[in-house]
């Protein structure tokens, strides 16, 4: 494929370095004046006077590079999700796979690729323009125009559409006390229960990653040493349950903040479930119970794709990708959200905290660099929350991993737990927000 250029763009060609900066300041000064100043196209009146020179529009050349990015970027995603669903169909599970291409992308500079990514998708578009660009893309993306809370010309960005409202009762809740709710429209991918040394989840048939490693080693993930007394952890459990209602988010959060994952296994009744949101997909993340969070952790790694083709062929994916973990409690105990940042996807909004800004320029090239930790309230109350309530929001498409205690039975037998909580999907369901990913019943 040919691409042709504009040779009204200037070109860079100046060896000296202060006129390389003259020109350059000077070209983004006229390319912000053209993007901001937009001539409106003259109806023509009875007797057509005028002349057709003002008429026309001329879309600018920012405007055509994002609409021809969209469609290089996502074509080939497109195409392997569209395989990666015929292959599920057919029943069979593909396993990982590591290729020369996923090693190639460690090489490329993803996080600035992003953040041009977000300056192209932040930039205005013509009125006229944007009926016609939003249609396009739910066309590709299939997502439900019906469902937008605003005309789609009121939506000045692609991003303003990526992180569009909903209209009102698009996404009823299951207000069940005893059920917890979908954050995110998306595919599942990964659930079940977290059993056996270190806590993992599997990525794809083949590789797997410690829920540890995911949430950050000074997370207050319930675990309990190897070989541990069960006793212990049942006394911790039902001194938790005797806590009353109004207080339930004021449990102590004494657990050991640094573990080795190889040693420990997580506490009985510690469940995760992985959601995949497509490009078209709703972008809000919402909160799936009542809870309290306490503390919030910002990794500053990679931004790798996380389409299914990715989860085949890299190794470690979502712990290596930037991500924002949510951490606290509900009535039920441990409670975390950790939104996987992507290739294009490396701003996250945080509604909770807006001053948050994820994908910055990084002063240090290591990507082994600590997460950036925040306590919200050190008492101990931390932010409050309703289900549904809408947490944050991510461009395009991007993967959601929830990790949750639930109530158990008592009774055990072998050694092993009868679970009272039980999931209502499995894996490749499609989920919306406010449908029950589980539920509970008292004895």
């Amino acid at each position: 494929m040919k691409f042709r250029v504009s040779y009204r763009l200037p070109m860079f060609f100046n060896h000296t370095r202060g006129g390389y900066l003259h020109n350059q300041h000077r070209c983004f000064t006229s390319l912000f004046k053209k993007l901001r100043t937009t001539t409106p196209a003259r109806a023509s009146v009875s007797g057509g006077h005028g002349s057709s020179q003002g008429d026309s529009f001329l879309v600018p050349g920012a405007t055509v590079a994002t609409l021809l990015m969209l469609g290089v970027l996502h074509a080939r995603r497109l195409y392997d999700d569209k395989k990666f669903e015929e292959a599920r169909e057919k029943g069979i599970e593909l396993e990982f796979q590591p290729d020369v291409k996923a090693a190639f992308l460690g090489l490329l500079p993803l996080r600035s690729i992003s953040r041009f990514w977000g300056f192209l998708t932040d930039l205005e578009l013509p009125v006229w323009l944007r009926p016609y660009t939003y249609r396009a893309w739910a066309r590709a993306f299939h997502s439900n125009l019906d469902e937008v809370a605003l005309p789609l010309d009121e939506y000045a960005s692609l991003r303003q559409f990526f992180v569009r409202t909903l209209k009102e009762g698009s996404r009823p809740i299951d207000h069940d006390p005893q059920c917890l709710i979908s954050p995110v429209d998306g595919i599942v991918l990964r659930c079940g229960e977290l059993r056996g040394v270190g806590a993992m989840i599997e990525q794809v048939k083949g590789c797997s990653y410690s829920v540890s490693s995911l949430l950050g080693a000074s997370s207050f993930l319930p675990m309990i040493a190897e070989g541990g007394v069960q006793e212990e952890s049942d006394e911790q459990e039902n001194t938790s349950k005797e806590k009353s209602k109004k207080s339930w988010w004021k449990i102590s959060l004494a657990s050991p903040k640094v573990w080795d994952p190889v040693s420990v296994c997580p506490m009985k009744g510690l469940f995760y479930c992985v959601i995949y949101l497509k490009p078209g997909d709703y972008h809000r993340i919402h909160s799936p119970v009542d809870w309290s969070i306490l503390v919030r952790r910002h990794f500053s790694g990679r931004l790798f794709p996380v389409n299914e083709r990715a989860t085949r062929t890299i190794q470690n994916l979502y712990v290596e990708n930037e991500r924002v973990v949510l951490e606290g409690l509900w009535k039920e105990g441990f409670m975390a959200i950790a939104a996987i940042g992507a290739t294009n996807i490396g701003s996250i909004e945080l509604f909770i905290e807006p001053e948050l800004r994820t994908n910055r320029p990084r002063k240090k090239l290591l990507h082994s660099e600590p997460p950036e930790e925040h306590l919200y309230e050190p008492e101990g109350v931390g932010v409050m929350l309703k289900k549904g309530d809408e947490i944050a929001a991510f461009n395009m498409g991007s993967t959601v991993v929830l990790v949750f205690q639930a109530p158990i039975s008592k009774s055990l037998e072998n050694g092993d737990s009868s679970s009272e909580f039980s999931f209502c999907i499995k894996r490749g369901d499609r989920v919306r927000v406010g449908e029950a990913l589980g539920r509970w019943q008292d004895f």
